[in-house]
């Protein structure tokens, strides 16, 4: 059996694995890694024999480590890769490659349907029903979209979004509040099962689903780096903050949110935090925290998003695809139960 892990940033590590009486019995690890000096490959296999297939990544990381002795260098890789290659090997984790991804990229929605329409597909991914999907937001209405976690009235001042006609929404994932104005943002949600991410760490795994839009902002002429935790930057600021959930059903929702142009002021009238970030850093304009898009590589808003789109695409296998009329009504049903209703919005006052 063989197993693959690609760092990112990194190198692929590979993994050629045997099982005999529920243990493994043959190892040998590859890559175009490099690994100082060579015979440590040979301690690296040597230390895999004999663990049971149902070890996890921490246990195969630690007895990669046990092996590795101070005057051992790894560069592009380290013993967690080699875990996580050998997870795979024994089919407890999946590849981007194992997987045909749905893209879906519909016309507008309300804020709150599309926290919905993201509930609706990750308990379908969740069940079996659909196969991982890359879903393309298209906004109907000016929103802010706080975490699940967040305070609504330290993030929001509630006069400035009455008077701007910005609708206040509460997300299933946590992380930090969204200012959205329709056109002038692009917002994804990519939802997997969790064996994808099997075994890598929350941080880990926002860098790992990042990695492809990293490439697709490259491509556009963008140097885009990830930030931990959840960030990605140019060196002219930052581009996209993204957020996670993972839900006991097996699926994992990654959704980002990119500013292609933002109204600077109009944020600072109705986001309360955003006034305290920019304090803190002695900086009085939105500009230099927020970094638009559009002033990088100069195209319409369409055409990023179709660039990302073809990017997706030439990496893995794709077919077109929509939200599905039993997803449509579940999302209805989330909609009027909960991310619809204050009692939702207002969980955390």
């Amino acid at each position: 059996m063989r197993g693959e892990y690609k760092v990112p940033g990194g190198k692929l590590v590979a993994v050629d694995v045997e099982v005999a009486e529920g243990r493994i019995s043959h190892a040998a690890v590859s890559g175009d890694f490099f690994l100082e000096p060579d015979d440590a490959l040979e301690s690296i296999d040597g230390a895999l024999l004999g663990m049971p297939e149902t070890a996890s990544v921490a246990q195969l990381t630690q007895v990669v480590e046990s092996v590795l002795g101070p005057e051992v260098i790894l560069v592009g890789f380290n013993a967690e890769a080699v875990a996580i290659a050998v997870r795979r090997a024994l089919g407890h984790a999946t590849r981007w490659e194992d997987h045909t991804f749905e893209i879906v990229h519909e016309g507008p929605q309300s804020p709150a349907m599309h926290m919905a329409i993201d509930q609706a597909q990750a308990e379908a991914v969740g069940a079996g029903e659909r196969g991982p999907t890359l879903r393309l937001w298209e906004w109907r209405a000016s929103a802010v979209v706080i975490g699940s976690f967040q305070s609504l009235r330290n993030e929001v001042d509630p006069a400035g979004a009455e008077r701007h006609g910005i609708t206040v929404v509460r997300r299933v994932s946590g992380g930090g509040a969204m200012f959205i104005e329709p056109g002038n943002t692009i917002t994804y949600s990519l939802t997997v099962p969790a064996s994808l991410v099997e075994g890598l760490s929350f941080e880990r795994s926002y860098s790992f689903l990042d990695d492809w839009v990293l490439g697709a902002l490259r491509e556009l002429g963008i140097d885009a780096t990830y930030v931990p935790l959840n960030d990605i930057a140019s060196p002219t600021g930052k581009i996209a903050g993204a957020a996670q959930k993972r839900f006991a059903s097996g699926a994992v929702l990654h959704h980002v949110t990119m500013a292609y142009d933002i109204d600077a002021d109009k944020m600072l009238e109705v986001l309360r935090i955003g006034r305290e970030k920019l304090s803190d850093k002695g900086t009085k304009s939105a500009n230099k925290r927020v970094d638009p898009l559009r002033s990088q590589t100069g195209m319409p808003r369409a055409d990023v998003i179709e660039a990302f789109k073809n990017h997706f695409r030439s990496r893995y296998s794709t077919v077109d695809g929509e939200v599905t009329a039993a997803e449509r009504a579940r999302a209805e049903e989330l909609v009027a139960s909960k991310f619809g209703t204050p009692e939702w919005t207002t969980r955390v006052p």
